[in-house]
């Protein structure tokens, strides 16, 4: 699930949202009111569960071969996402949508940029679509999905090597 070229997505799992309207996250360390969505590169960080803790790292340009072999494994591609065994059931069960928005009305945050923002209300082009299997999605993209017993090894492992990253709720996972 991706965006088309002049969109961005939103991933919810609430399927009756027909204004975005912009707010201050609870999660944000940002007090301005946006609108978050994200581009074609970031999407795959949002197929799961809103409240699962995930800890994602993949090649950038300069990520050493040896950082990818021990973070991703050996023949295993060049993106890793890692949740807890916990959230297996609600990454199956979980019935999420993607609402496509004008990528007009966004402007890029974060440095690198990580997602995108709007400072006005955004109606999206039409009605939200599901999402369908998680699993396929990560195994279409290419992305292996790792379940770990604890996300913190990994995160820490991911945080100091070469590889770039993403933690997003990392606050629910286990201590």
């Amino acid at each position: 699930m991706r965006p088309d070229p002049g969109q961005v997505l939103h991933f919810s799992e609430d399927p009756t949202i027909e204004r975005f309207v912009p707010h201050v996250a609870v999660t944000s360390s940002l007090g301005e009111p946006y609108v978050w969505a994200v581009g074609h590169d970031r999407c795959p960080d949002y197929w799961f569960p809103r409240a699962c803790p995930r800890a994602m790292a993949w090649r950038g340009p300069d990520t050493s071969d040896e950082d990818v072999a021990r973070i991703a494994g050996a023949g295993c591609g060049e993106r890793v996402h890692a949740v807890e065994y916990g959230w297996l059931r609600a990454i199956m069960d979980v019935r999420l949508y993607a609402y496509r928005l004008p990528a007009a009305e966004f402007a890029p945050i974060g440095d690198p940029p990580h997602a995108v923002v709007s400072k006005v209300p955004v109606v999206p082009i039409g009605p939200p679509e599901p999402v369908g299997d998680l699993f396929e999605l990560h195994e279409q993209a290419g992305i292996q999905l790792r379940l770990l017993d604890n996300l913190w090894s990994f995160w820490h492992e991911v945080t100091g090597s070469s590889m770039q990253f993403s933690g997003i709720r990392l606050r629910n996972a286990r201590r």
